[in-house]
């Protein structure tokens, strides 16, 4: 192995996918041990990094091309050891300059100190932060201050994230292109449109309301004018996925739904309101989609139900078939058996056409 050229030893270990083999071969020879280490890109942890600290420090020095670093505690119990504190987070800044990609899941000890760390990694581009219940909306303005090459910013379960200045500020930077909020209960549809200029570069938005405080955020008056007065463009978006979202005329992500020309991909999973002339209007701007799901809530106790009765029919359908020829793949189903059936029409594609239509107590 030692006679081997450089570059067909680096050759080899590319090849490497799994990090158990690539343990493996590193301890045949010094020599695959000093290039994997120079070579060595990602880095995933958890649980079993005791003491945290300590071990975390070794295994930095040990890889020093560190780009993308994740760790995760899920299923994490006490007498595993003490978990990552802020004090990790300052050893990744300071051994890691090249960071470009950070995701924390269940990381309960993690604070806003310790993402003010994360100052120094100017390269940082992914920040994907799942259940880190410390964590507040000052501690994220500070990394979206300092790392100004922010692309993809996922937020899932952040529940103590309730100031959104940080939202305004991704706005002027003009820079993200990939967002993901789910479940953080203090931000709603409205909040959004403090995006502002930034919607332009967006190509993927998740966003994903608490089922039991969907209705406990309200619109303000300045939230609706800014929505309908401001222009949104929304040309670049590829994917959009919206969960338990009030779809109401004029107003929050209803603005967004017929201005996606490039659309491929829409998840729209109990979302309020949405209408025939919603899905005919996407069908309409949206020549490129692809696949479709829509699971559409049936409960028509809701008030706003009452006053805005569902209304979906066979001629958003007709204008899917008709609008969108590179459609693959359409799924429609009803929260519960409750929902006066539906039934599709068949609908002869140009070509190879998948249609999937669940549905709990009812086929349609």
């Amino acid at each position: 192995m030692d006679c081997l050229p450089e570059q067909l030893v680096w050759e080899i270990l590319s090849r490497i996918k799994k990090t158990t083999d690539r343990n493996s071969v590193s301890l045949t020879c010094k020599r695959l041990h000093g290039l994997d280490n120079e070579q060595r890109q990602s880095l995933r942890v958890g649980c079993g990094l005791d003491p945290a600290n300590e071990a975390l420090t070794s295994l930095c020095s040990r890889f020093l091309n560190l780009t993308k670093v994740e760790i995760a505690y899920s299923g994490w119990m006490s007498k595993l050891g003490k978990q990552l504190d802020d004090q990790g987070l300052l050893i990744l800044s300071n051994y890691c300059p090249s960071m470009i990609d950070l995701s924390l899941s269940y990381c309960t000890f993690i604070t806003d100190v310790g993402l003010r760390y994360l100052s120094s990694c100017s390269k940082l581009s992914a920040l994907k932060l799942n259940f880190t219940p410390r964590i507040t909306g000052c501690g994220i303005l500070s990394v979206v201050v300092s790392c100004k090459n922010l692309t993809v910013l996922h937020l899932i379960r952040c529940l103590n994230v309730s100031s959104v200045e940080w939202l305004e500020y991704l706005g002027r930077l003009e820079t993200l292109e990939d967002l993901s909020i789910k479940n953080c209960r203090a931000i709603g549809e409205g909040d959004l449109i403090k995006l502002g200029a930034s919607w332009k570069n967006l190509k993927r938005l998740q966003f994903e309301v608490d089922a039991n405080y969907r209705y406990m955020k309200v619109y303000d008056r300045l939230a609706v004018d800014r929505w309908q007065k401001q222009w949104v463009p929304c040309e670049n978006m590829v994917e959009l996925s919206l969960v338990n979202c009030i779809i109401s005329p004029g107003r929050g992500l209803a603005c967004v739904l017929g201005k996606c020309k490039n659309l491929e991909k829409i998840h729209l999973d109990m979302c309020v309101g949405v209408r025939d002339c919603d899905i005919i209007g996407l069908a309409q701007n949206s020549k490129n989609l692809r696949s479709i799901y829509l699971r559409i809530p049936s409960d028509f106790s809701l008030p706003l139900l009452m006053n805005n009765p569902l209304r979906l029919t066979d001629e958003c359908l007709n204008a899917l078939s008709s609008n969108c020829s590179m459609l693959e793949s359409v799924r429609i189903s009803y929260s519960d058996g409750e929902f006066p059936p539906l039934f599709l029409i068949y609908i002869k594609w140009n070509h190879y056409f998948d249609s999937e239509v669940p549905c709990a107590g009812t086929c349609l």
